[in-house]
C-alpha cells in the first residue's frame, strides 16, 4: 500500500467542489481551487502573460470581453516572449507577480529550438512554482461539427519531469545523454490527482498511457504507481485500465469516445494533448490550465503559438476566453464564468461567426463582439 500524500486546504477543496458532468459548456470550464482571496471591494488581481504569436490578439479578447462583462479582474500585464531570458527583468517580475497573486492567464510563448541554454519559460515557471498537473479538456462543442462526435475525455499530464528534466550533456563529441527523470513520489501525486478529479467529475475510468515495455523501469515506475494508486479507488468505482502510448496515439483517432480521463508522463501528454485538440477542432477551441498547490495558471490546452497568422485578426480566441472561464470558477466568479462561457456557446452554436479555422472568415474581433452580443 502506497502511503498516502496529504493534499493541501486548496487543492483539496478544489476537488471537492467539481461537481458532476452536465451538457453544457460548464463541464469545459471546471472550478478547480479555493479563490485567493479578493482585493478590498471584491476585485481580484490576475498576472497576464499575452504569449508570442496571436496572443497579444486573444489576451485584447478576453480583456474585451471582461470589461463587457463588468468582471471585478485587474491585470498585472507582462509582455514576456519565449525569447526572453531567465534573468531578463521583465521575466523576473513576472514570475514575482504570479507568486503574490497566486493566478495567471497567459497566452502560449515560442521556445526556440535552435538556442542552446535558452531555458522554456513554460517549463521553467511550471517547476518553479510546482505546477505539477496539467488538466486538458477535450470536448465536442455544439455547432462545430467534427469527424468523431461523442468526444469527452480529460488529459492530465505530469509537468515536472520525466523528458522535460532539462538534464542532457554531451558525453562525447556527437553523444549526447538526455536523461529522463521518474519518481515514485510524483507519480504517486499525479495518479492521486487524477483519480480525484475523476471522482469529482462523476468520470468512470483513469487510463494510464506509458511505454513500459520499453522503458521498463521509468515508464514501470510511472505505470506501477498508478496501479498502486487504482487499487485504493477501486471501492468508488472507478475503472483503471493501462494503454501504451503508441497504441493510446492510434486509438486516439479511431475511436475516442473509449476515453474518460488519461494520465500520463510529461511528454506524452504534451503529445497527446495535441492529437485531443485535433479532434475537438483545433488549438483555437481548447481550453486548459496548469495547477499545484498554490499556484494556478490558465493557458490554451494546446501549445501553439500561431505565429503563421500573427497580425492578421483571423485566431480564434476561443481556447483563452475558455480558459479564462476556467480562471473565473478557479477565483469563484461562477456568475460571470457562466455568463461568458455561455455567450462563447451561444456563439459557435448560432454559426453566423466563425474563425478561419472553423470553416469561415470572421475575424477575431467580429467574434469577441459576438460573444459580447450574447452575454
Amino acid at each position: 500500500m502506497l502511503r498516502s500524500i496529504a493534499l493541501s486546504k486548496p487543492l483539496a477543496a478544489t476537488l471537492t467542489k467539481m461537481g458532476p458532468r452536465a451538457m453544457s459548456t460548464s463541464t469545459i470550464v471546471p472550478q478547480l481551487q479555493d479563490a485567493p482571496n479578493a482585493k478590498l471591494g471584491g476585485r481580484y488581481t490576475v498576472t497576464l502573460i499575452p504569449g508570442d504569436g496571436v496572443g497579444q490578439e486573444t489576451s485584447s479578447a478576453v480583456k474585451t470581453i471582461f470589461k463587457a462583462a463588468n468582471v471585478p479582474v485587474d491585470w498585472e500585464q507582462f509582455d514576456v516572449s519565449g525569447y526572453t531570458s531567465a534573468d531578463d527583468k521583465t521575466f523576473k517580475q513576472s514570475v514575482e507577480s504570479l507568486r503574490r497573486n497566486k493566478v495567471g492567464l497567459k497566452g502560449i510563448l515560442y521556445t526556440p529550438v535552435s538556442s542552446l541554454g535558452h531555458s522554456s519559460f513554460n517549463v521553467t515557471i511550471r517547476k518553479d512554482l510546482d505546477m505539477y498537473a496539467s488538466l486538458v479538456l477535450c470536448k465536442n462543442i455544439p455547432g462545430y461539427p467534427t469527424r468523431h462526435e461523442g468526444v469527452d475525455f480529460a488529459i492530465i499530464r505530469e509537468n515536472t519531469e520525466g523528458e522535460y528534466s532539462g538534464l542532457e550533456h554531451q558525453s562525447y563529441p556527437g553523444v549526447v545523454e538526455s536523461l529522463k527523470v521518474i519518481t515514485r513520489t510524483k507519480s504517486e501525486r499525479i495518479a492521486r490527482f487524477a483519480f480525484d478529479f475523476a471522482l469529482r467529475n462523476n468520470r468512470k475510468k483513469v487510463t494510464c498511457i506509458h511505454k513500459a515495455n520499453i522503458m521498463k523501469l521509468a515508464d514501470g515506475l510511472f505505470l506501477n504507481t498508478c496501479r498502486e494508486v487504482a487499487k485504493e479507488y477501486a471501492s468508488s468505482g472507478i475503472k483503471f485500465d493501462d494503454m501504451i502510448v503508441d497504441n493510446a496515439s492510434m486509438q486516439l483517432v479511431s475511436r475516442p469516445q473509449q476515453f474518460d480521463v488519461m494520465v500520463m508522463p510529461n511528454l506524452y501528454g504534451n503529445i497527446v494533448s495535441n492529437v485531443g485538440a485535433g479532434l475537438v477542432g483545433g488549438p483555437g477551441i481548447v481550453p486548459g490550465c496548469n495547477i499545484g498547490r498554490e499556484f494556478a495558471m490558465f493557458e490554451p490546452g494546446c501549445r501553439h503559438v500561431g505565429k503563421d497568422i500573427q497580425g492578421r485578426n483571423s485566431a480564434n480566441p476561443s481556447a483563452l476566453i475558455l480558459s479564462s472561464v476556467m480562471m473565473l470558477r478557479h477565483l469563484g466568479l461562477d456568475d460571470h464564468a457562466n455568463k461568458i462561457a455561455n455567450a462563447v456557446s451561444k456563439t459557435i452554436l448560432s454559426g453566423a461567426v466563425k474563425t478561419p479555422d472553423m470553416g469561415g472568415s470572421s475575424t477575431t474581433t467580429d467574434f469577441t463582439f459576438a460573444v459580447i452580443s450574447n452575454l
